[in-house]
């Protein structure tokens, strides 16, 4: 069994069943009846927030009991979300996507996360958007959340950096206290990036 299988194979949401509160805190840079892809999404506690914004959403996870999980969550709230049983390295990126939602993905290093911002960029439409939320560097003091890596980390540098080119509609790191479910608990180091694709790109 995975670690993310271990993880998840427990009758408890790991993260709860709220979403990020990046989602709420950002409502209004939801773009209206857009194709969402939300990637890595673990139980479900975001897609199926963004489903019943009306969106129409399409999530990937690699675990087996996460995504039972997510499927379950969709059904007591009386929406539907696309679910499939993936690795970010086997998703089909060449589908279409309105808004990207990445939260909390700070399981990849550098390398990694490099190819997958380009990955992203491949499958937002032109005039898209991409949604990131996760830790600073300072969260490693911290120890409430994340894997502990320096260079898994966001900063606001370099997610502009890896975003040239895009409008960016926020990029701003922070610290507040995180309480979801019993996986991100206590005092964080965050950062919210949003950014809108060129519309005359593809």
């Amino acid at each position: 069994m995975s670690f993310w299988d271990q993880r998840y194979d427990q009758p408890e949401y790991v993260f709860g069943t709220a979403p990020a509160a990046f989602l709420p805190r950002h409502l209004a840079q939801l773009p209206k009846e857009a194709r969402v892809l939300c990637v890595a999404d673990g139980e479900g506690r975001n897609s199926v927030w963004l489903a019943e914004r009306g969106l129409d959403v399409t999530a990937f996870d690699p675990s087996a009991p996460a995504l039972a999980k997510a499927r379950a969550l969709a059904k007591r709230r009386g929406v539907r979300v696309g679910y499939h049983q993936t690795g970010i390295e086997d998703w089909d990126w060449d589908r279409p996507f309105d808004l990207i939602v990445a939260i909390y993905i700070q399981f990849i290093g550098p390398e990694q996360r490099a190819e997958l911002f380009t990955q992203f960029d491949r499958a937002l439409a032109p005039g898209g958007r991409v949604m990131i939320h996760g830790y600073t560097p300072k969260q490693v003091e911290y120890g409430t959340g994340g894997p502990g890596k320096v260079e898994n980390m966001y900063t606001e540098a370099m997610l502009a950096q890896a975003f040239e080119g895009y409008d960016i509609l926020e990029n701003r790191a922070f610290e507040m206290h995180v309480n979801e479910g019993h996986g991100h608990v206590g005092h964080s180091a965050l950062i919210d990036f949003i950014a809108q694709k060129p519309k005359g790109t593809g």
